[in-house]
Order: C-alpha cells, then sequence, then structure tokens
C-alpha cells in the first residue's frame, strides 16, 4: 500500500492531550447548531458520528476558533484560547473537510506554511520529519499540490497538519470522496497516529470503517449528543447498526425506515450501549 508504515509517526506533541467540552452551544449568523454540548476528548482516537447536518463539522469549527462559541472548552485542564492561532500554539490543528490545501503552491510550500510558527531552526527537521512519515511525499515535494488526486492531497494536508506538532489532531470527513482502499489508508495513519502519542478527533460519516479504528465514539443528531461510548460498543448497538449500517432495512420501504425519531432513538440507544 503506498503510505503504508509500520513505524510510528514522529511529528506530534510529546504528551497525550484531552479536551474538555461543556455547555459548548455554536452555529452560525444568530442560528444555533449546536445546542449546551457536553464531551470528552480523551488520549487515543475519538471519533463523532451522525448524518447530514447533524453539527459535526460545527463542532470542530468551533473548538478550532473558525465561529464564535459558548461554554467551557478545556485542554489538559486550561482554557482554550479563542483565536485560532493561539488555538494552534496550544497544541490543536484541524485538518479541514475539502482539505483547503494552496492548490498554486507546491507539496513542499505546503508544508512550510504547516510548520509557520515553528521555531525557523526547527523548520527543516520537521520538514525532514514529514518526508519520513509520509514517503510518497518526497518525490512530490516540488509538485504542485493542485495537480495530485484526491487522496494524495489528503496526505499533504495530513502531514501539513502534523508540521505544528499537534497533541490534539482533528480530522474533517478525511475519507470524503475517495476510493475505498484510499479511504482504509486515511483511517489507518489517523489510528497510528493516535497511536505514536497524538490524541486523534475524526468527524467521519463512514460509519463502520470510523467505528473499527477508533477508541470510542459520539453520536450527533441535530446538534444535541444521543449515544456516546466504546467504539466496539457502539458497532454491536442495534440501533446503531440499523441507522447507520443498513441493518435490517427493506428496501423497498427505505423511505419509511431510515426516517427516526431523535427522542425515540435517543432512548433505544441509552438501552443499548
Amino acid at each position: 500500500m503506498m503510505w503504508y508504515r509500520k513505524s510510528p509517526f514522529t511529528l506530534g506533541g510529546g504528551s497525550q492531550a484531552q479536551l474538555k467540552v461543556d455547555g459548548l452551544s455554536a452555529g452560525y449568523g444568530g442560528f444555533l447548531v449546536l445546542r449546551d454540548l457536553q464531551l470528552e476528548i480523551l488520549p487515543g482516537l475519538t471519533v463523532v458520528l451522525g448524518p447530514n447536518g447533524a453539527g459535526k463539522t460545527t463542532l470542530l469549527k468551533a473548538i478550532n476558533g473558525l465561529i464564535a462559541r459558548s461554554g467551557v472548552v478545556t485542554l489538559d485542564g486550561q482554557d482554550l484560547p479563542e483565536k485560532t492561532h493561539e488555538i494552534v500554539q496550544a497544541g490543536v490543528a484541524l485538518v479541514a473537510e475539502g482539505r483547503q490545501l494552496f492548490p498554486q503552491m507546491t507539496v513542499l510550500e505546503n508544508l512550510e506554511l504547516g510548520g509557520w510558527l515553528a521555531p525557523k531552526a526547527e523548520r527543516p527537521r520537521r520538514i525532514e520529519q514529514a518526508f519520513v512519515d509520509f514517503p510518497k511525499l518526497r518525490d512530490r515535494a516540488h509538485q504542485m499540490a493542485g495537480t495530485m488526486s484526491g487522496g494524495e492531497q489528503q496526505m499533504v494536508a495530513v502531514a501539513r497538519a502534523m508540521m505544528s506538532a499537534p497533541r490534539l489532531l482533528m480530522l474533517d470527513e478525511p475519507s470524503l470522496g475517495l476510493a475505498p482502499k484510499m479511504v482504509d489508508e486515511l483511517l489507518g495513519i489517523a489510528r497510528r497516529i493516535a497511536d505514536a502519542g497524538t490524541t486523534v478527533l475524526m468527524v467521519e460519516q463512514n460509519v463502520k470503517k470510523a467505528l473499527a479504528v477508533a477508541d470510542r465514539g459520539y453520536v450527533l443528531e441535530r446538534g444535541t449528543l444521543v449515544a456516546s461510548g466504546p467504539a466496539k460498543l457502539l458497532a454491536r448497538s442495534s440501533v446503531i447498526r440499523e441507522a447507520y449500517l443498513g441493518a435490517g432495512k427493506d428496501p423497498a420501504n427505505k423511505a419509511a425506515t431510515t426516517t427516526i425519531d431523535v427522542a425515540n432513538r435517543r432512548k433505544a440507544l441509552a438501552a443499548n450501549t
């Protein structure tokens, strides 16, 4: 597999981060998407699941300071800053949905931007380590990022985020639009980054594969938390299987079976997790 690496990733923080969210509310233009959310991101890999419009991306944007938030967000017991550059300095990095690379810049230039806040003398070491962690990027160092495949661009985006040596890495839909083999590769990389000591918070719509690599998970619907627990238990939950994995659905009556009342689902999830 093109991107596989047995040895652990080196770029990352020196200690595993723990993020706590208490009473978080956030939205756009006065419209709240998240309401009084409470969750805790422990060392390892945590996945946030839910349908489109549930508030998953809004959660990551609020944590990263890209939109206004209310409530308390702490990183290792300390209040997380509200400005994005200060959040990066605190040890949090976000790989946004759609990768958000600079397409007319080379792979190397994109990586250099990822390490912009690092001491100048430290940047060459981080660049070299990025090429060790993502060996294919060394061969593509001077290629324009916009000319690469979707999977390759996602690798550049992850490598760029790791250039800031984060203790908490947030991934927003890393598998979006990728071929199944590349999805497996990306999620495997997220798992290895977590195993190497960087806490990973991942938003993902591929429920089955995300739960297979995660330690624990949360399920959001309409801006509220409806389930949480160890990933293996969530994967075995009958309601999760029916609502997100397609188990037990009647294809002849798909419209009726895919619409489940949130209040009833919350009760069922509580009984199954």
